[in-house]
């Protein structure tokens, strides 16, 4: 099963980009982040008459994440269960041929010191509680998306630029590796080991073609899902697409028996 996460920057501006890529990596599924638009909105039919079956949790203009899967989704849930009507659409999650999947926006986190980089830290510690409280270490278990943070140094194009800065404070490091202490396995580490490669490339100052780039983009995989890992790589070819969006999907694949 081939199953990429993708933030695409407002889904119904990105729809056609979105299928040709479709038609080249043929994804089984496919979590999507930043749809930005309301349920009423979402391209259902569309994405159905391709095959699809979809999930999706949005609100206009911003947020919205979404599954798309060729097999059955289950068992859906959306946002944390102690979410209200107010709260940003960030999570989604559904059971996909024995797979739970968790696909997350994590907050920006906007300016440090804010209310909104507070949000963002206390969004991850309920990230962290939602799979201490809901998942099992040895079950298929699969946490993706766009999260906000690039992990380790390795993981930015040069650390003196980005030291300190949003998306690689210690602070956000840390809550971040707080998450993946549950248990998770980074799939593109996993197979790629020290390669440097980068999910998001700013708009401005020619960040694509100077590859100054950072990796937030993830698929992390509980130990048993893992050991079913057979690849994993990052598809930066849809970076160099007029209008594009600044992220790349990335995609893993497993054998599932």
């Amino acid at each position: 099963m081939k199953i990429a996460t993708w933030n695409v920057n407002s889904i119904n501006v990105r729809l056609p980009q979105m299928f040709d890529w479709v038609e080249r990596a043929a994804p089984d599924v496919i979590c999507l982040q930043e749809t930005k638009c309301v349920d009423e909105n979402f391209p259902r039919q569309q994405i159905e008459d391709a095959g699809y079956q979809t999930a999706f949790f949005g609100q206009k203009s911003y947020n919205g994440v979404a599954i798309l899967s060729k097999f059955p989704i289950t068992d859906v849930q959306k946002g944390f269960t102690d979410d209200d009507d107010e709260s940003p659409k960030r999570l989604i999650a559904a059971t996909v041929n024995g797979v739970r999947i968790v696909n997350t926006y994590i907050p920006n986190g906007t300016e440090l010191g804010t209310d909104k980089f507070t949000f963002k830290l206390a969004w991850l510690q309920k990230l962290r509680r939602f799979f201490d409280e809901s998942c099992r270490l040895d079950n298929n278990v699969l946490l993706c998306g766009d999260f906000n943070v690039a992990m380790d140094e390795i993981d930015v194009w040069s650390v003196p630029a980005w030291e300190g800065k949003l998306h690689f404070t210690k602070t956000e490091r840390a809550a971040m590796h707080y998450v993946k202490q549950w248990g998770f396995v980074d799939a593109f580490r996993q197979i790629n080991g020290d390669k440097q490669e980068f999910s998001w490339w700013n708009y401005r100052e020619g960040a694509w073609q100077r590859n100054r780039g950072l990796r937030i983009d993830y698929i992390w995989t509980s130990p048993f899902l893992a050991e079913k890992c057979t690849g994993c790589v990052i598809d930066s070819s849809t970076r160099s697409l007029e209008k594009p969006s600044d992220h790349a999907p990335v995609i893993a694949e497993f054998d599932l028996g």
